[in-house]
């Protein structure tokens, strides 16, 4: 670390706090992709995007631990600093079925989450990891893991954040058996949902229905949209009616953290800079849910 790195990190404290109590994160995922699509490592574009969350108006980023590897994680806490951006959340994936992975997954998820805490982290997002080749986990293997999500809650609750379970469309299949297990058999004092409106709408259900049916234990969305499922290149009108979504939102007085996470697939039509694409999900956000980034 260079001298320059080091009074960046002593500083810290005096350049970050612009975004307290904003509502809006962006998704550090599509920052990934943008790597892969160049056919170079991460962190080679690190500064790049970082630089890019900011330019588009964003103060507030949600990494996942894929940017807190050994390589690179203290380029991306100084890069952070520089970019002034804060991180009430963080994602930190793992599988909970099993009681080694589950313990090692809580020990990630601890240990990313105390080294975000100086940039505002509150919340750790995880994912339970699926079982290989879309095998559903048996009564059991569900069993495990609810325990071990209300474990890891506790974990995370007395170290200061809160545990939000995202999921994807394995969650989702047999009417939501997974998801809904989550919902019915975690203690809501230790464990909160992260929904994911697309990934809702690509499993064939109806985001507002399971918004509905979580209510006030959502402390997260995760906001894209798509047209025929196809994702757009940026966050606008399509599939979703994030119109809808928002006044439900403001009728039950639920006020999750949105955040913006854009995910191109391979067909989907890409016309602009990233960066440009990013700034206009961000006034597309604001404008749908009536908050600041």
């Amino acid at each position: 670390m260079t001298r320059r790195e080091a009074l960046l990190m002593m500083t810290a404290p005096l350049m970050l706090g612009r975004s307290a109590g904003s509502r809006m994160s962006v998704e550090g995922y599509i920052f990934q992709q943008y790597a892969a699509r160049q056919k170079k490592p991460l962190g080679d574009v690190l500064e790049e995007v970082l630089g890019m969350a900011h330019s588009a108006g964003f103060h507030n980023i949600e990494l996942n631990n894929g940017f807190f590897t050994p390589d690179i994680r203290d380029r991306a806490i100084v890069l952070l600093k520089t970019n002034r951006l804060m991180m009430p959340s963080v994602y930190v994936g793992g599988a909970m079925h099993t009681l080694d992975e589950a313990a090692a997954t809580e020990a990630l998820a601890l240990d990313i989450a105390l080294l975000c805490k100086p940039f505002g982290c509150v919340a750790v997002v995880n994912n339970p990891s699926p079982k290989p080749a879309g095998v559903q986990k048996t009564d059991h293997e569900l069993s495990i893991q609810a325990s071990t999500l209300n474990d890891m809650g506790q974990i995370l609750k007395r170290n200061g954040f809160e545990l939000r379970v995202h999921h994807h469309t394995p969650e989702l299949v047999d009417n939501a058996r997974e998801w809904r297990h989550i919902l019915h058999n975690t203690n809501p004092k230790y464990v909160s949902l992260c929904l994911d409106l697309d990934w809702v709408h690509q499993g064939g259900l109806k985001p507002l229905d399971l918004l509905t049916e979580a209510g006030p234990r959502v402390k997260e969305i995760h906001v894209r949209n798509a047209k025929d499922k196809l994702w757009l290149e940026d966050l606008e009108d399509g599939d979703i009616d994030y119109r809808e979504v928002a006044t439900f939102l403001k009728h039950e007085k639920i006020k999750p953290l949105v955040v913006v996470e854009l995910a191109y697939r391979d067909n989907t039509i890409i016309t602009r800079p990233l960066g440009e694409d990013l700034r206009l999900s961000r006034i597309y956000a604001e404008q749908m849910f009536g908050i600041s980034a």
